[in-house]
């Protein structure tokens, strides 16, 4: 069975990558295992914007200044040491993971400005990642930034990282722009080498004993996948930019279907927390064991084959399925209150 795909440029043996989880990639042998257990490359946990503009005493005092001031303003942002890997051991993880196994090492930056990723990226490629994701994680709450300006903010970050660097760009997108499809056109045309769909804005949560807000870190499930296969499917085929999924991978027919809608890759990440890194292997099994069953010799057969534009009917992605799902829900029995 032919699993290899292609991504970024890169000849992968399989469609399934790890992706960025700090637990599961700052380890070297945790990446070794990926390797072991059939991973076709590795997208490295992110290194952030703020490690890359301060020295750690400098983003301790900007960062904890004023946070006790008011329990409602606790805790703006991570104390510094909660920060698993500063710069230099990030680009030290960088030289060892390439050094160490032979699939592809993808390192991950997470911002929202420009700041000091240009250069860093520089230097990303210089320690041999053979990619880069750029992971643009913005929460606008400014009522004066207009989605224009936000939206340029994306392209202006892809377009110096690009400047700066030879190796593939991979943009991990939110969903929340008004045209999805108009601005991944735009990101490919921009020179995006890839677009990952879609990044998981982890919502906080509120301690109603303590009075503070704290992260609340929930796992994929299937249903996360259901918005990225849309949009894999939609704009298959109609831009340059290599298409990869992320969220809700958790069985090889989830990986298969993604597939299908057209993307390059699945990232894994919750599925290997929750199992263990050597349950690749599982969901390799579980696509061949469907594919063999259904007469698929290779991957590259299957991809985009459920695309929009391979669909007889192109509204399957689109109001009309909205409409035929609410009229075909029929629950057992109806509970009224009095």
């Amino acid at each position: 069975m032919d699993l290899t795909t292609t991504y970024l440029g890169l000849n992968l043996k399989s469609p399934l990558v790890p992706s960025a989880a700090a637990p599961l990639t700052e380890n070297l042998d945790n990446i070794k295992l990926m390797e072991d257990s059939g991973a076709a490359a590795v997208i490295l946990h992110s290194i952030f914007e703020e490690q890359l503009e301060k020295e750690q005493y400098e983003l301790h005092h900007h960062l904890t200044y004023g946070t006790e001031t008011f329990a409602e303003a606790l805790t703006y942002f991570p104390e510094p040491e909660t920060f698993h890997v500063g710069p230099e051991l990030y680009l030290e993880h960088i030289r060892s993971c390439k050094e160490s196994v032979n699939i592809p090492i993808i390192a991950s930056l997470n911002g929202n400005n420009i700041g000091g990723w240009t250069h860093f990226s520089k230097l990303i490629q210089e320690a041999g990642a053979d990619a880069l994701e750029l992971n643009i994680y913005d929460i606008p709450t400014d009522m004066h930034t207009t989605g224009a300006q936000i939206e340029q903010n994306y392209l202006d970050i892809l377009t110096a990282v690009k400047a700066e660097v030879s190796i593939p760009v991979a943009l991990k997108l939110s969903p929340f722009f008004s045209n999805m499809a108009y601005m991944a056109k735009r990101f490919s045309d921009a020179g995006a080498d890839g677009l990952v769909l879609f990044n998981r804005f982890y919502q906080p949560d509120i301690d109603i004993d303590e009075l503070v807000v704290r992260p609340n870190i929930l796992l994929s499930t299937p249903q996360a996948m259901r918005l990225p296969m849309r949009w894999i499917a939609i704009l298959y085929g109609r831009i340059e930019s290599d298409l990869a999924s992320t969220s809700g991978i958790q069985h090889g027919k989830d990986a298969l279907k993604m597939l299908m809608a057209g993307a390059s890759i699945t990232q894994i990440c919750s599925v290997l927390l929750r199992h263990g890194i050597p349950y690749i292997r599982t969901l390799e099994q579980e696509m061949v064991h469907w594919m063999e069953e259904n007469e698929y010799e290779s991957v590259k057969q299957m991809q985009g084959s459920m695309s929009q534009i391979k669909c007889p009917n192109e509204s399957a992605f689109e109001r009309v399925q909205y409409m035929q799902g609410i009229q075909s829900y029929h629950p057992d029995s109806f509970t009224f209150a009095p």
